[in-house]
């Protein structure tokens, strides 16, 4: 079964965003479902293209758990881009890379609002958090945290080559059997979601007035 990962990893709740305007995204849901099917066809071999920038950090997460913990062979393609959140879900089986594919480790960011202590607490969260995105690096390359950190640190992007020869990825695609692809994508911000959302609600408020309206209409010029 092939897998797509080639657009934002969002949260479940946040997919309906993307749908009403007609963005791609990647759920944990859709993969867990996908599994689902798998594991019906006697866990029958999953193979994962990955191309994407990234995205919520958790769902990722959820992802890369729920392939880890798959019972089937997880085969995994970076055919493009595995940025972020991305190279997480990377992380989460046997995989191989384009000789044209990228793939990029950083630090765990957030946006915050309030005071100093708002501040301090979200600070101290990203630390903990970059620390959990370590861990699946570290169980993927031997690495230690200090030596991720420090790469995380300082947003390191990877050829095929040095992902393959520091253990990110475990060998190149042999290029005579695929073809080749890449691209980016970048998450929208919490921000933009904000707006989206508040479009998205104010435009379905108005398709029911306009329905409310149409109905009353109907209804009056039926007792005329």
């Amino acid at each position: 079964m092939r897998i797509n990962i080639k657009s934002d990893i969002v949260g479940n709740d946040e997919a309906w965003i993307y749908r009403w305007y007609g963005i791609d995204c990647v759920t944990p849901k859709n993969v867990l479902s996908a599994l689902d099917e798998a594991r019906k066809n006697n866990n029958e071999r999953v193979d994962i293209y990955i191309n994407s920038g990234g995205g919520d950090i958790f769902a990722a997460s959820e992802i890369y758990s729920a392939l880890i913990e798959y019972e089937g062979e997880v085969m995994i393609h970076i055919v493009g881009l595995a940025a972020s959140a991305a190279s997480v879900i990377a992380c989460a089986g046997v995989s191989e890379i384009a000789p044209t594919a990228m793939l990029m480790i950083h630090n765990v960011s957030a946006q915050t609002r309030g005071d100093y202590n708002a501040m301090e607490h979200s600070a101290e969260m990203l630390k903990k958090a970059n620390l959990t995105i370590s861990a699946a690096y570290r169980a993927k390359t031997g690495k230690t945290d200090d030596e991720l950190l420090d790469l995380m640190n300082r947003e390191t992007w990877f050829t095929a080559d040095e992902a393959v020869s520091l253990g990110f990825v475990d060998k190149h695609i042999d290029t005579s059997k695929v073809r080749l692809v890449a691209a980016d994508s970048r998450v929208l911000s919490l921000d933009t979601l904000e707006k989206m959302k508040s479009v998205a609600r104010e435009n379905e408020a108005l398709k029911k007035q306009n329905s409310h309206y149409k109905n009353y209409i109907e209804l009056k010029e039926k007792s005329i």
